[in-house]
């Protein structure tokens, strides 16, 4: 799908609240696709990341809400869960006709279709690699988003990577623990093994190649594949050989399940963020 096959897109304002990280790589995705300046408003407290966005870009940006946000179709939500309900009733009286799209953690759709009152709400899971368009999001949507809405919704956020919808909105907790949290598994991971390679002898330059090669391979490997990641395990592990001997060390220090535990943590959170920020 293109730009011009979404009959409204060219002729619609779209308005960001919030610019940081996952607004600029919407954005950026957007604008690197065609999408003029003028269509775009974003509100920014932060006087430097305003200028940020001002010179990159050469959208308008103002640093609270205002009347102007009534032209905007979509208003697509990238604020921190703690100030959300305070920006949305900020906002609500300007955008009652607006599909909003929620990339905040954690802030679940009741809250937010209370405070915006209407049910024009889809809420999303991105994560980081979307700032090099290789995310993948996990999306939810209320009863009344159309199926246009949603299409609309997929549109702009294709040029940060894949994604997918869920049925239920309790499913966005394992997705912010799988796919939104993930990136930082793979970071940490990543640190290990090139704090390994300089043990082995071998330089932090080389180590730190070797191990990014190796994730960025594997994971290809693994996306091209038929086969399961089990059975791919497998593959490289001859008994008695060296791969065999590094799992049967995690085995022995009960890595697998630490890490399952650790993803049910992150889910954990992810409701609590919902309880705590989302109340009134």
């Amino acid at each position: 799908m293109t730009l011009s096959a979404q009959p409204d897109f060219k002729q619609t304002c779209l308005a960001f609240i919030g610019g940081g990280n996952m607004a600029s790589a919407i954005l950026g995705g957007l604008m690197r696709e065609g999408l003029a300046p003028q269509q775009v408003m974003v509100i920014e407290p932060f006087a430097e990341t305003a200028s940020k966005l001002k010179a990159e870009w050469g959208v308008e940006v103002a640093a609270s809400a205002h009347s102007g946000l009534a032209q905007a179709g979509m208003v697509i939500w990238a604020v921190k869960p703690q100030i959300f309900k305070e920006a949305a009733l900020s906002v609500t009286a300007f955008t009652p006709k607006a599909l909003h799209v929620s990339v905040a953690a954690g802030i679940r759709s009741d809250s937010i279709a209370r405070w915006l009152n209407t049910e024009r709400i889809v809420r999303t899971m991105p994560n980081t690699p979307a700032l090099v368009g290789q995310g993948i999001t996990g999306m939810f949507a209320r009863e009344g988003v159309s199926a246009q809405d949603k299409a609309w919704v997929a549109q702009v956020l294709r040029s940060t990577g894949e994604w997918l919808w869920v049925k239920q909105e309790s499913d966005l907790d394992a997705v912010t623990a799988l796919s939104g949290s993930g990136p930082a598994y793979v970071f940490y991971f990543l640190e290990a093994m090139t704090e390994a390679g300089v043990k082995m002898g071998l330089s932090p330059e080389q180590s730190d190649h070797l191990a990014k090669a190796t994730f960025g391979g594997a994971t290809h490997l693994a996306r091209q594949s038929a086969e399961t990641p089990q059975v791919l395990r497998e593959r490289v592990t001859s008994k008695g050989g060296t791969t065999f001997a590094a799992l049967t060390s995690l085995s022995e220090d009960h890595v697998k399940e630490a890490f399952v535990k650790a993803m049910l943590a992150a889910q954990k959170r992810a409701g609590e963020l919902g309880d705590e920020f989302g109340k009134g």
